[in-house]
């Protein structure tokens, strides 16, 4: 109840700083609620996961040139669209667009005429505070045993609020966003995944600020958004949710306490859509959240789609040192044969889907 209580205020809060301050906000920039609706009604509900090919263990390995894998790419988008889904969301990562600008927006082309093909829709993101604060570019390291999300990565990491680096995060966000600006194989534009993760906090705030600024300066065609994730970061959530086009948001909580975040977010009188949910052993599963999402006509993006190199598999906080196969998976849906890993499941997602 008190979980619930703190998510009511908390919309409550949000809500009531979008009124004090609509007058302020620059005319033409944040959408209105009208358009955001009618830009979500055009679509049939969305439902799809959160991708990364099995053979890619963070980000870099996705997008470099040396890593890049469209073969696996189509097989595994094949799956997602013999199942009915029709949205993923897929992290960039602006070291890949720094070591070869042309190479990185050729391959992101690639991977949506890929996507395209098996009639998916693409929600890309831009930064990410989650997991390791390191990176280099070249060969990324091999998946640490039993270990969930070994090597991905934070962007820009240990370089947020360096100065030195603000320049050129400010170009990799402008130049991808108008070089697609007007690709309507884009559904939405994610600008920072979970901001304040890591123990950030607050100090995510100031870039948070800038990629909403640098992508309002290009103003594509498709929506902006970013998500909210932690109740507890009034200060992030407010800007989060005033600055958003589409309020998407994540929860990896059971079917009534999810149910109740969405109440609460209803309050905007914005389209949802749900970037991350599923996590079976913490009971959030498709046969209890799914249906409920599709009933709620929010969207519907799952962590996790092929078990592969990021371990998702495994638990955020219960690894396996021996490697084995846990008895219930955390995340993914599909071994890599595409073998579902619950028959029962795929056929749920299916149904849902109108397949």
């Amino acid at each position: 109840m008190k979980t619930h209580l703190y998510k009511f205020l908390t919309a409550l809060f949000i809500l009531l700083t979008l009124n004090a301050t609509a007058q302020k906000a620059p005319a033409g920039k944040v959408w209105p609620i009208a358009k955001a609706n009618t830009w979500y009604a055009q679509y049939k509900w969305m439902s799809g996961a959160d991708f990364i090919p099995s053979t890619a263990i963070n980000q870099l390995e996705m997008w470099q040139a040396a890593t890049f894998d469209p073969t696996t790419i189509d097989r595994e988008l094949g799956y997602a669209e013999g199942i009915g889904f029709n949205t993923m969301r897929v992290f960039l990562y602006s070291l890949a667009w720094q070591q070869d600008k042309a190479g990185f927006k050729k391959r992101i082309n690639q991977y949506l005429t890929i996507a395209d093909k098996h009639h998916i829709k693409t929600m890309f993101v831009f930064f990410d505070d989650c997991w390791n604060a390191g990176a280099k570019i070249g060969l990324q390291p091999v998946p640490k045993v039993g270990i969930h999300n070994s090597g991905w990565l934070q962007d820009p990491g240990n370089r947020l609020n360096n100065t030195g680096e603000t320049a050129m995060l400010q170009a990799y966000v402008t130049d991808i966003l108008t070089t697609f600006k007007h690709d309507k194989r884009i559904l939405l534009w994610d600008l920072y995944n979970e901001p304040g993760n890591s123990g950030k906090k607050a100090a995510s705030l100031d870039l948070l600020k800038k990629v909403f600024t640098w992508a309002r300066a290009v103003n594509p065609d498709q929506p902006l958004s970013v998500g909210l994730w932690d109740w507890s970061f009034e200060k992030l959530n407010s800007y989060q949710a005033l600055n958003s086009d589409i309020i998407t948001y994540h929860d990896y909580t059971d079917e009534a306490s999810h149910l109740k975040t969405i109440q609460m977010l209803k309050t905007h009188g914005r389209p949802l859509i749900c970037t991350e949910y599923m996590a079976r052993t913490r009971g959030s599963k498709f046969a209890n959240v799914m249906p409920m999402l599709k009933k709620e006509n929010v969207g519907a993006l799952n962590w996790g789609f092929v078990m592969g190199k990021t371990n998702t598999i495994y638990a955020w906080d219960n690894p396996m040192p021996d490697g084995s196969e846990p008895k219930e998976w955390f995340h993914d849906i599909f071994r890599k044969d595409g073998t579902p890993y619950r028959a029962e499941e795929v056929e749920l997602i299916k149904k849902m889907n109108g397949k």
